[in-house]
Formats: structure tokens, C-alpha cells, sequence
């Protein structure tokens, strides 16, 4: 790197003898090669060559250095014909163009047509600055010779690094544009590229013009799949015989280097995994039938109308199922033995002491034994054996199951719910129900534009430019809406579990009544405390260089003063301890500059 002080020489003739000194001993010959200085005119650049761009503040940067200390490095070129070509130092040659030079140091070397762009793809890759999709496409070149970790040796690279570039290399142009640019990290490039080009090109329209992030993450999580949670055998090769077993599939992100999924079984081909979860499902209705088991989903009568469940419905009615819902069910689950590592995660956002957690603890366990006994008396009871699923997983377990007596009788269809019936269609007590829910959803919808024309007519007034003091009412209303809109289930739990007393049986506006009764100031100073220790920003941001974090700085000094002081003491001698350091290695450097300058 040039520095300033180093142009000012006292001698210029001394100064010249030390740059060709440093000069020639950088460019002498290696291995018997010799350097010599050619034309620029007669060299030519390898169309060839991997490496498509070059950063233009970092080429004049690089030019100015050349048009005072030369070309300090030689470049290689190869014979063709009267001119050279270049294998290694184009950034080097374009940069000598720039400084208008009319030779350049370079060593002549012969190579076969494959071997040069070998030679240049291994250089290019040993740099800090190449593109990334130029990494991939170079090492994709190299993956036709060479393994992944043969690569990785050659390069002084990971192997996970070799493994990410070749994956990177399969994704679309329409992506590559945006990890060019910067806007997409390698890590999500990955990401994407793990999904087939069809897929891709289906992202990448579904996201518009504009790069999102976001929304390209919540594609992939709703395109991928934990393997650790699917409902089917992950090792059965049957179950779809054509794909063979999850653990031996090439879109398992496991067998793919762990590039994506953290190092966890995660299924990239939504539409194998949909498959198999389909046979899956039939297979179970198929063992349910030849084993007399009962097949319950766990669906509510309140939610049987849903899309998905009207399917699942539709599905086990299909196949001769008689469909009971958990509403028409006991259902006996085997209980798990309680652990104190399961107590603490439980009440992990309570200030529970050890004791506490102990006694919580006995108590569970009690209550594992009570249910442990129901349990493995469950059949002498009228339980029978059942499965119960979820109608959108899948996911099964074994349980007992006792089919409530009003249930036995029942003649509902869950596949016909009321809200999609005609009122011609229902019975009269139906009629009543479809009436009632019409007039309650009517009234929603005029409470709704009530208080809308409401905040919209205050807006308009001069409220905002009121100088008095904010009533009772205002501060009620400011706390609830910071409790509402700024304070997390955490926060809620550690700080304010007692705010609103118990609301089990109390409308929301008996809940802002019976808040503002017992309302006091201590509350709202505490909620804009909390809010004003979530507000802060961290990362670029700091005490010196931010409004919101000065001003909270400040404020702290007034309670933690000591405490502040005893941390900022520990960053000043560290800071210290530093600038020592770098005023003598600057010092030192300044020496060698003097010693070269005289």
C-alpha cells in the first residue's frame, strides 16, 4: 500500500536506487524464468478467462500505485503468434493501461489450452475479491477433474466452501443478478439453489421486481420440510418405491454438505414430501380398517367447516369411516414422567426459585401417577384403541378412546356445515342459529366503521395541539396501547402478569374499566421504563452517535451512575491499552519509512 509519506524523499536519486532495489527483487526470475518487459500493445487478455469483473476504484487505485513505484510483481502470458496472451495479472495489466505505461514486466511461460485455464481459475480463486457466482461457475470447471476435497486442497479452502460454490453454481440467472449486486447473501443464494430451476423461476416471480429477503426466506420455509417431524418412516424405501428412502435422497439438505437446514434432515422437494404424506395417511386408514382401531382428527366441532378439515373429513368418510370428532371422544393419552429439566423450561419465564421449582415438580409428579393409573386402566374402563392425527401433518400417536353415549346416537355430518348451507336447506333451530350469527357479525361491522369515523373526525380536530395535561383516561389509554402494541409475551410475564388482574370472565370493555379503576401513575411510569429499554438500537448504533441511545445514556446516569462509570472505566484502559500499541507500531513504521527515504 502507497502512503503519503513515502513519496517525500529528501533524495530523489536515493529514493530511485531503493524502488528498483525492491523492484528487482520482486521481479527476478523464478525457477529459472525470465522476467522480461514487453509491450503492452502485443498483450492481449484471455477471453477465456474466468474472472468477468473487476472493481474500478480498486484498478485506480492500483494504476496510481504503479505510476510510482512500477509494476512490482510480474504477470504471466503465454505465446500466440506475435502477441501474448495472459494467463495470470490481468488485473495487473489493466491497471498498467490505466497509468499509461507502455511495457510491463512479464514472465513467458507455454501451457496446453486446458491447463491455463486451470492455472487462472486456481489463481482467481485464491484471491479475497472474486464475485461469488464466478467462484461457483470456477469451481464447477474443477469439479470435472477433481473431487470436493481434492479441490479444497488445492485451494486452501473448506470443503464446505467447494460444496456451497457448487451448489451456488445451480442457481438461475435471475437470482445470480441479486448475490452480484450484494442484495442476496451466498447463504440464502444456497438456499434457493437447493430447489429445482422450475421452482426457482416460480420463486422468483412470485416475489416481484424488488428483492425481498423476507420473503424469499418464507418461501423456502414453506417449501422445505423437517424430516425429524414427518409422519412416514424416513427409511422406508417403499413407501413411494420410485424416490426410495429420505435418508439416501439427494434433496435431503444432509446429503448435501449440510449447506442448508443446520445440519437437520430437511426435505427441499415439497412434492415428493406431499406424496409420501398422502400415502402415509392412506396407509394408516388402510391399518386403521384392518385392525379395528378408531381414527380420531383432532379437530373441533367449531372448526370442522375449515377447507382442510372438510377434506380429512371427506376422506375418512370415503373410505367406510365413521367420523368422530374430539367433541364426541374421551381420549387417554400415555403420560410422560415429569423431569426437572422439564419444569425449569416450562416456567422459565417465571422468577421461580429452586425450591419453587421443586415444589412444582412433586406436584407433577402426583399428578403423572394419578394419570399414569387411569392410563393402564383405561380398557377395563370401556376404552378401546385408538389413533389420533392432525389433519394437516398428519402426525400420529397410539391412544385409548371411549366414544361419548350422546355421540352414539348423533346423526350430524361434519361434512355440511351450516354457514355454507341455504337458509332453505336448514332445519328451523339451524335457521335461528344462521339469523344470530348474521345479526352478530352485522353489528361487528358497525361497530368497526363507528370507531373508525370516530379516530377520523378526531384527527381533523386540534387534539394533537392540546397543552393540558393528559387526564386519567389518556394515560389509561397510552398504557394499554404501549401494553398492547410494544410489551412481548417475556415482558408480559416477567414484568407486568399482575396488569390486568383476571380477565377469564370479564368482555374487553369491563377489562379497560376495571384497568382504569385500579389504574395508578407508578403504571405508566413503568411501562415507558420498559419501553424505553426495548427502544434502544444496537449494532451501528451507540451512545455517541445515536438520538434515541444518548438520550437513554443520559437518562441512566440519574439511577446507575456508579455502575456505568465502573463499565466505561473497563472500555477506556482497554481503549488504552490499544492506542499504546498502535502509536508504537506506527511509530515504527514511520522509522522504516525515514530509513528508506535517507
Amino acid at each position: 500500500m502507497t502512503t503519503k509519506a513515502s513519496t517525500v524523499s529528501k533524495n530523489g536519486e536515493a529514493t530511485a536506487t531503493v524502488k528498483n532495489e525492491v523492484k528487482k527483487k520482486l521481479t527476478q526470475s523464478a525457477n529459472g524464468l525470465q522476467v522480461q518487459e514487453l509491450s503492452i500493445g502485443r498483450i492481449i487478455p484471455d477471453s477465456m478467462q474466468p474472472r468477468k469483473s473487476f472493481n474500478e476504484e480498486a484498478l485506480k487505485q492500483l494504476s496510481e500505485s504503479i505510476e510510482e513505484h512500477g509494476v512490482l510483481q510480474p504477470i504471466t502470458v503465454r505465446k500466440s503468434g506475435k502477441d501474448y496472451i495472459i494467463v495470470m495479472g490481468e488485473r495487473r495489466y489493466r491497471a498498467s493501461k490505466l497509468a499509461k505505461r507502455k511495457t510491463i514486466p512479464s514472465i513467458v511461460r507455454e501451457y496446453a489450452n486446458n491447463d491455463v485455464l486451470e492455472i487462472q481459475i486456481i489463481e482467481n480463486l485464491q484471491r479475497q475479491d472474486v464475485e461469488p457466482t464466478e467462484e461457483a461457475e470456477a469451481v464447477v470447471f474443477l469439479s470435472e477433474k477433481y473431487s470436493p476435497t481434492e479441490i479444497s486442497k488445492r485451494l486452501g479452502r473448506t470443503e464446505n466452501f467447494v460444496r456451497q460454490r457448487l451448489k451456488l453454481a445451480g442457481l438461475i440467472e435471475g437470482f445470480k443478478v441479486f448475490v452480484r449486486n450484494g442484495e442476496m447473501t451466498i447463504s440464502l443464494g444456497v438456499g434457493v439453489a437447493l430447489f429445482e430451476p422450475e421452482e426457482q423461476q416460480m420463486m422468483l416471480e412470485t416475489m416481484g421486481e424488488d428483492f425481498s429477503s423476507h420473503q424469499i426466506n418464507q418461501m423456502i420455509k414453506n417449501q422445505t420440510y423437517d424430516l425429524e417431524k414427518a409422519p412416514f418412516d424416513v427409511v422406508d424405501e417403499k413407501l413411494i418405491t420410485k424416490v426410495g428412502a429420505c435418508t439416501t435422497c439427494p434433496f435431503n439438505a444432509m446429503n448435501q454438505g449440510n449447506l442448508f437446514g443446520d445440519g437437520k434432515m430437511v426435505c427441499t422437494k415439497s412434492a415428493c414430501y406431499e406424496t409420501k404424506k398422502s400415502k402415509s395417511f392412506l396407509n394408516l386408514i388402510e391399518k386403521s380398517k384392518k385392525e379395528n382401531v378408531l381414527l380420531i382428527p383432532e379437530i373441533r366441532k367449531y372448526w370442522a367447516d375449515d377447507d382442510n378439515n372438510q377434506l380429512i373429513i371427506s376422506q375418512l368418510e370415503q373410505n367406510g369411516l365413521k367420523v368422530y370428532l374430539l367433541d364426541d371422544v374421551e381420549i387417554i393419552e400415555e403420560p410422560i414422567e415429569p423431569t426437572i429439566e422439564v419444569i425449569k423450561t416450562e416456567y422459565q419465564h417465571y422468577d421461580y426459585s429452586e425450591e419453587e421449582l421443586k415444589t412444582e415438580l412433586e406436584e407433577a409428579i402426583e399428578n403423572y401417577k394419578e394419570e399414569l393409573e387411569t392410563y393402564n386402566s383405561a380398557k377395563e374402563n370401556g376404552f378401546v384403541d385408538g389413533v389420533m392425527f392432525h389433519p394437516k401433518t398428519y402426525l400420529n400417536k397410539v391412544i385409548f378412546v371411549k366414544i361419548k353415549e350422546d355421540s352414539k346416537t348423533e346423526n350430524s355430518t361434519y361434512s355440511e356445515p351450516i354457514a355454507n348451507r341455504k337458509m332453505a336447506d336448514c332445519t328451523p333451530e339451524e335457521q335461528i342459529v344462521k339469523i344470530n350469527e348474521r345479526e352478530i357479525r352485522k353489528r361487528h361491522i358497525e361497530h368497526n366503521k363507528q370507531f373508525e369515523d370516530m379516530v377520523q373526525m378526531i384527527r381533523q380536530t386540534d387534539y394533537i395541539e392540546k397543552k393540558k395535561a393528559l387526564s386519567v383516561d389518556e394515560m389509561v389509554a397510552f398504557s394499554l396501547t404501549l401494553f398492547e402494541n410494544n410489551v412481548d409475551y417475556v415482558g408480559r410475564q416477567k414484568h407486568f402478569s399482575k396488569l390486568l388482574g383476571n380477565t377469564s370472565k370479564m368482555t374487553d370493555v369491563e377489562t379497560v374499566e376495571n384497568f382504569k379503576k385500579n389504574f395508578k401513575k407508578e403504571t405508566f411510569y413503568k411501562l415507558i421504563r420498559y419501553i424505553l429499554t426495548k427502544q434502544v438500537h444496537f449494532g451501528e448504533s451507540n451512545h455517541v452517535n445515536n438520538l434515541t441511545n444518548i438520550s437513554f445514556y443520559n437518562a441512566m446516569q440519574g439511577y446507575y451512575k456508579t455502575k456505568i462509570a465502573n463499565i466505561e472505566k473497563e472500555y477506556v484502559e482497554e481503549r488504552n491499552k490499544r492506542e499504546t500499541r498502535l502509536k508504537e507500531r506506527i511509530g515504527n513504521l514511520e522509522k522504516k519509512i525515514q530509513e528508506l527515504n535517507d
